[in-house]
């Protein structure tokens, strides 16, 4: 049965606690009462102690309708969504981090959006953080800059997920980032495309299990990618 819904989680270094994600994932697709499918992106890279891909393979074993990646890594964060983006079969396609900051209960309120008021992209913009304050400062200078540079793009915070488009919308992306910088590059396409693209507020959860992954420098390459992808679209629209 093809799945009305994927949902493709971002496992990097989760470990055991990916187990508890999941289950409430689990439970809350049941509560929609239609087929889904989950996509546990569990790429390792190889100098590493990282249990991840273990445990999603245990979890995949155990139910037909969730599907485990788990590649030796040639990219970030990125690379790690295309690879699993590439595996997901349904109508509607949901990317969520998988360290429990962004809580799966939100990927209904995104999916009963989308559907309900015939989207091509929904999102979520944060508007309580239990973040630190580097990520704050990341995350703020970044959109910012962001809001600048595209201006056209009516979002508040570019980088927040849980994230839903439909399967069309995904195959009129063509994506190629390997870096944190998807996102972004997500919304610059779908502007680009004029798709109907809109947003609802969620909370933001502390991080209590493990430290981030986006340091400080990180925004010295967002802003980087930013100005090429502005100069990338000014040629584009050139053309």
């Amino acid at each position: 049965m093809i799945p009305e819904i994927s949902v493709v989680i971002l496992c990097y270094q989760e470990g055991q606690r990916l187990n508890s994600f999941v289950n409430r994932t689990v439970n809350i697709l049941k509560r929609l009462l239609v087929p889904w499918e989950i996509v546990l992106v569990a790429n390792y890279w190889n100098n590493q102690d990282d249990e991840t891909p273990i445990v999603a393979k245990k979890i995949s074993s155990q139910a037909n309708n969730i599907k485990i990646i788990s590649k030796l890594k040639e990219g970030g964060m990125g690379w790690d969504a295309r690879n699993g983006l590439q595996e997901a079969s349904g109508q509607f396609i949901c990317l969520i981090d998988g360290d429990g900051q962004m809580p799966p209960e939100d990927i209904i309120s995104v999916y009963k959006k989308i559907k309900s008021e015939n989207l091509d992209f929904v999102m979520t913009y944060r508007i309580e953080r239990g973040d630190s304050l580097i990520r704050k400062i990341n995350s703020y200078t970044y959109n910012l800059v962001f809001r600048i540079l595209f201006p056209n793009i009516k979002v508040r915070d570019a980088n927040s997920k849980p994230k839903i488009f439909t399967q069309e919308t995904y195959f009129r992306m063509h994506l190629s980032s390997n870096d944190w910088f998807l996102d972004a590059e997500m919304l610059i396409q779908c502007a680009r495309m004029k798709l109907k693209i809109e947003e609802i507020p969620v909370t933001f959860d502390k991080c209590a299990n493990r430290k981030s992954f986006v340091k400080l420098d990180a925004i010295f390459e967002f802003i980087k990618n930013l100005l090429r992808a502005r100069i990338k679209e000014f040629f584009i629209k050139s053309d």
